[in-house]
């Protein structure tokens, strides 16, 4: 899909905005400096499909969610489905820290996004909530059960001699994001399971990102990283990435799926107008479409109570001091 001009407008208003206020942020982020992608759905809206919020523009952010960096057109035609069914534009935006995109669905700059869990419970265990749930997919995959859930996957050099997390004591490990959970808070949890907190890895680097942290294993750059399932199945299946270049030693979880989540500062018309979409997406020939595509089943509904796993999980790593991998 070609980039509009409103399109690059945005973008680049977007960047300077963030070279100037998110600095602080994104000074801590050891990957390589992020950038922003919008993607503007370009398909106008069906008259009989408008609920009344003509040339309004929601912005939608993708931190975590689905399916790789590599199927990140999915992500496009699912704004244009998005704004074709609601009636509302609709304008995608990648490449942003999990961190920066929370502050900017607090302060209403996106109105809402695919983000991983444990931004959502940070958001939402707060005592003034920033963001309120809109759905969650179901993967098509056995493995999950037609749950909204997911794992976190140990994974490994294919051509490596270890068989266990207990092999990988003194090695190389690469976490993603401090702040994500699949990458951070779960594999956390099962080294408290295990007794494992006190320096049981060599060294510990931070790769921005669940595709680097891949790349870093398969090409030898460290020995092991705990990788969102949803990504490893997904580069697998499509045959992208290096994601055929490693496996897996155990897999962690289940715990609940990154969802879609509005700003509270999104009006609740819209709110909802976008949960009907996706909800019934499944039934509609075109939705079906891009939901095989990203190998979903369907989007749900979910409650709060889908990501209290993730909760206890944090809490229990807090009880006990530990808040660093090492």
């Amino acid at each position: 899909m070609s980039v509009s001009t409103r399109g690059t407008l945005l973008l680049l208003g977007l960047a300077g905005l963030l070279a100037i206020a998110g600095g602080a942020l994104l000074g801590w982020r050891t990957s390589m400096p992020e950038t922003t992608a919008v993607m503007a759905a370009e398909r106008s809206p069906s008259p009989k499909e408008s609920t009344g919020t003509a040339g309004m523009t929601i912005r939608l952010a993708m931190s975590a969610a689905f399916v790789s960096e590599s199927g990140i057109g999915v992500y496009s035609r699912l704004a244009e489905y998005l704004t074709h069914k609601t009636g509302v534009q609709t304008e995608f935006i990648s490449g942003l820290a999990y961190g920066t995109i929370n502050s900017m669905l607090e302060e209403g700059t996106v109105h809402c996004g695919f983000i991983c869990g444990l931004p959502y419970v940070m958001l939402r265990d707060t005592p003034r909530p920033a963001a309120r749930l809109i759905a969650a997919p179901i993967m098509k995959s056995a493995r999950y059960g037609g749950k909204p859930k997911y794992y976190s996957d140990l994974i490994v050099r294919q051509d490596s001699p270890y068989q266990s997390i207990h092999d990988l004591a003194g090695k190389t490990y690469v976490y993603n994001d401090e702040i994500s959970n699949s990458g951070y808070n779960l594999p956390r949890y099962r080294l408290l399971q295990l007794g494992l907190t006190k320096g049981f890895f060599g060294k510990v680097l931070r790769s921005g990102s669940h595709e680097e942290s891949i790349r870093m294993v398969a090409e030898g750059e460290a020995d092991a990283s705990f990788v969102d399932s949803l990504v490893l199945d997904f580069d697998r299946e499509k045959g992208f990435g290096h994601a055929a270049k490693v496996r897996v030693l155990e897999s962690v979880g289940p715990a609940g799926i990154c969802p879609i989540v509005a700003s509270n500062r999104m009006p609740e018309e819209i709110r909802e107008s976008l949960q009907r979409a996706l909800v019934t997406m499944h039934e509609d020939p075109e939705g079906r479409k891009i939901l095989d595509e990203a190998l979903l089943e369907r989007f749900t509904l979910v409650d709060d109570s889908n990501y209290d796993d993730i909760r206890s999980m944090r809490e229990a790593a807090d009880k006990a001091g530990f808040t660093h991998i090492r």
